[in-house]
């Protein structure tokens, strides 16, 4: 499965559908470069996007990326422009996105996690059927992704670990709906 993605939605008239990949969290030295958190997989991924979108107080702004490199466990990058320490910082804590048509396709039965925000999830557990809701959004928590599903007939929360084959049975995005196999009463 592929990583962070949400669906957000450009403010102004143009709108275009956006999906975001990251955040840039603080400055990295003092000639501009920002440190990012990457929502992709690989990490540095990040990286192959002709341009990203950030998020700023009045809607979402496009900019050039002219550098990027791994660092330690994290990405610094120095965006076209940003020259100095103080014009960095203004950046940082701001969620970066970049144009839907840009994400890579994926392999069969890969899928990106805004693909799985807002589907029905069905249980099919011991033989019966359960509405659980749906996907709120996902989740990583080292050892697998989760679906956290929210809503259904009991207005449940649920965190549902992403494992096809195990729990997973079946991703239908035409219908719009994940078929599980989990216990309602978990």
């Amino acid at each position: 499965m592929a990583r962070g993605s949400a669906l957000v939605t450009e403010e102004g008239n143009n709108s275009e559908d956006l999906v975001t990949v990251g955040r840039i969290t603080m400055a990295y030295g003092v000639r501009g470069w920002v440190k990012v958190h990457s929502y992709t997989e690989p990490m540095d991924s990040i990286l192959q996007f002709p341009s990203w979108r950030l998020r700023g107080p009045k809607g979402w702004e496009t900019l050039e990326i002219d550098a990027g490199r791994c660092h330690g466990k994290g990405l610094v990058v120095h965006i076209k422009g940003i020259d100095d320490r103080d014009k960095a910082t203004e950046i940082c804590q701001r969620e970066i996105a970049v144009v839907r048509d840009f994400m890579p396709t994926l392999e069969r039965g890969e899928y990106y996690w805004h693909q799985l925000e807002g589907l029905r999830v069905i249980s099919h557990f011991q033989g019966a059927v359960h509405d659980f809701g749906r996907v709120a959004h996902m989740m990583e928590t080292g050892a697998n992704d989760v679906l956290v599903v929210r809503g259904g007939t009991d207005r449940r929360e649920r965190l549902i670990p992403y494992l096809p084959g195990q729990f997973i049975l079946d991703i239908d995005l035409q219908a719009g709906v994940v078929t599980v196999d989990w216990d309602p009463d978990f």
